[in-house]
């Protein structure tokens, strides 16, 4: 994982001297860019943004000054795509530096990569003691709580306002009440116009509610995660995740990580139970019977297509799997060269 981000990343010199940020995709035919609605660009806050966060975690429990630098870099990248009303840009077409204003996958707005930045921020400058990243984390809290914004979204924002650093019981309350506001019978869904079962990738709102009801003592919230999770999550984890053609380690580490809240928030062993079949995944508890993540090579393939494990591993597939599997990340660390050294 961490060797193969490290591969990925590269700097950013419009964004600071030594601001990095690790770019979207790795192709056996060397596309190194993405596509999805149109040409994107090579790297964006919302892998940069879910790196920090992961190396942040991993710097707390080693203390690595390489991992602390590789940190701050990928802050400055991501303090550097912040717009003045608090909001964030999403990519940068090329490693010039050239941000993407106008792609529907990088305009400012209600969106994955506001939440994102405004959780990296958030940590980061709680962790590297970085008032520059606190105050973005403010202003992008702000600009959060100023608009409607969708429930996959609008637990991101949960999150960062229960955090006790920088956190905001009272706005982390008003948005549990948005997810509950948002169900199908007992199904959180993503979107409010949305219609049968939620996709998996990014769907973190069982987890997050349960946070809530252990965070602001909300036994309401725990009881609709629990409910809105048998219907959603243990399913797809039960079944190795084989009920679906195509698997993606965001899908899982979704899952894997609600399951890990609702396992704090309950005591219920239940739980646990699943999110280690969850994790399993990795390993080979999939539709391909193989594993996902080559810990030889320390890369992740970008998941599962038809009984077949991906020849990529891109950059998103690494972070999500670092942030469910971050002992290995840790451990993974501690085993590393400081690769600026070479």
């Amino acid at each position: 994982m961490l060797r193969q981000l490290w591969g990925l990343t590269r700097p950013v010199p419009a964004a600071g001297p030594d601001a990095l940020a690790p770019t979207i995709y790795e192709h056996p035919d060397g596309v190194m860019h993405a596509e999805e609605s149109g040409f994107e660009g090579v790297a964006c806050v919302d892998d940069a943004a879910r790196l920090l966060i992961v190396l942040c975690h991993v710097w707390t429990r080693t203390k690595l000054d390489w991992v602390e630098r590789w940190a701050r870099g990928l802050l400055d990248f991501v303090l550097w795509m912040q717009e003045p009303d608090g909001t964030w840009l999403n990519f940068i077409h090329d490693w010039g530096g050239d941000k993407n204003r106008d792609g529907i996958t990088s305009r400012p707005g209600q969106n994955f990569w506001l939440a994102r930045g405004i959780l990296g921020a958030q940590l980061a400058g709680v962790t590297l003691d970085d008032d520059r990243a606190i105050e973005a984390h403010r202003r992008g809290l702000s600009a959060a709580a100023a608009q409607r914004a969708e429930p996959d979204v609008r637990a991101l924002h949960m999150l960062a306002a229960l955090r006790e650093d920088e956190g905001d019981p009272l706005l982390a309350e008003r948005w549990a009440e948005e997810l509950l506001a948002c169900r199908d019978g007992d199904v959180l869904k993503n979107a409010r116009l949305e219609v049968g079962t939620p996709h998996l990738w990014g769907h973190i709102q069982e987890g997050a509610l349960a946070s809530a009801a252990v965070a602001l003592d909300r036994r309401d919230f725990l009881d609709a995660a629990i409910a809105s999770a048998e219907a959603v999550i243990v399913p797809p984890v039960t079944a190795a995740f084989r009920l679906q053609r195509s698997t993606s380690p965001y899908d899982v580490a979704a899952c894997v990580w609600s399951l890990d809240q609702l396992a704090r928030a309950s005591g219920d062993d239940r739980w646990s139970s699943l999110a280690a079949d969850g994790r399993a995944w990795f390993d080979g508890r999939n539709a391909a019977g193989a594993p996902v993540y080559d810990r030889t090579n320390g890369r992740v393939a970008d998941g599962v297509d038809d009984s077949r494990v991906s020849d990529n591993s891109g950059a998103e597939s690494n972070i999500v799997a670092a942030d469910v599997l971050v002992d290995d990340a840790v451990e993974l660390a501690l085993e590393m060269a400081d690769p600026f050294a070479s």
